[in-house]
């Protein structure tokens, strides 16, 4: 049976078109959690499947950091409060690795398919990140040593697997980039805490072994 998990996971699932929702989520990732965070490039007004930033091949529409650059993010509630009253439909990008989570993202059907298959095997996950296109599963932070390490061990790595460690990004709910909404899959309890995510090498573990032996594929997205 489900948890009923209460206000504040309403609050970070919910649709936003900006205002007081993007707001409290930012606040909630930076001050309570203490995940840095920054606003993201807002889509294009004149084509929402683009890109507000100059790039006209973005392959990320909306959901990247430009101006302020990634170096920018902050736990700090009065640069969050300030950035997001000046850009209230700004999606909200977390700056991966530090002390900050990390994620393992792969295509959305296949992440689907593989969730299901690990939570048939009784396997934990933490909070699941999902775009229209692609899965980010979150992961405590690592550096690019131990990830080395831990894909030359693998004989095989689905290449439509992406890791987003130390200088990587995501988007975060409910922000709404030029690829559609991002929401929770697998949204955080509540409370104060920061929230609970697995080891980078149990997702890799489990995720490299399910879409293996079970011919799930997707492209290389």
């Amino acid at each position: 049976m489900r948890e009923i998990l209460g206000r504040r996971r309403r609050l970070l699932s919910q649709r936003s078109d900006g205002g007081p929702e993007l707001i409290d989520a930012a606040l909630t990732f930076a001050t309570e959690w203490q995940w840095p965070v920054l606003p993201g490039v807002t889509a294009d007004p004149e084509g929402r499947s683009r890109c507000g930033c100059p790039d006209p091949e973005c392959s990320v529409p909306g959901a990247h950091p430009f101006d302020p650059g990634l170096l920018a993010a902050t736990t700090d509630a009065r640069m969050v409060r300030w950035w997001w009253a000046n850009r209230p439909t700004a999606p909200i990008v977390l700056a991966t690795g530090g002390k900050a989570p990390c994620a393992v993202s792969l295509p959305a059907l296949a992440a689907s398919r593989a969730l299901v298959a690990l939570d048939r095997q009784g396997m934990r996950l933490g909070p699941v990140v999902a775009s229209p296109t692609r899965w980010a599963i979150l992961v405590r932070p690592y550096s690019m040593e131990q990830l080395g390490e831990l894909l030359y061990a693998k004989d095989f790595v689905p290449g439509s697997l992406r890791f987003h460690g130390e200088g990587g990004y995501i988007a975060l709910p409910p922000s709404e980039t030029g690829q559609g909404e991002i929401r929770w899959e697998r949204a955080p309890l509540p409370g104060s805490a920061s929230p609970w995510v697995p080891d980078v090498e149990a997702v890799v573990d489990a995720v490299v072994d399910v879409l293996t032996r079970t011919g799930v594929s997707a492209p290389e997205l």
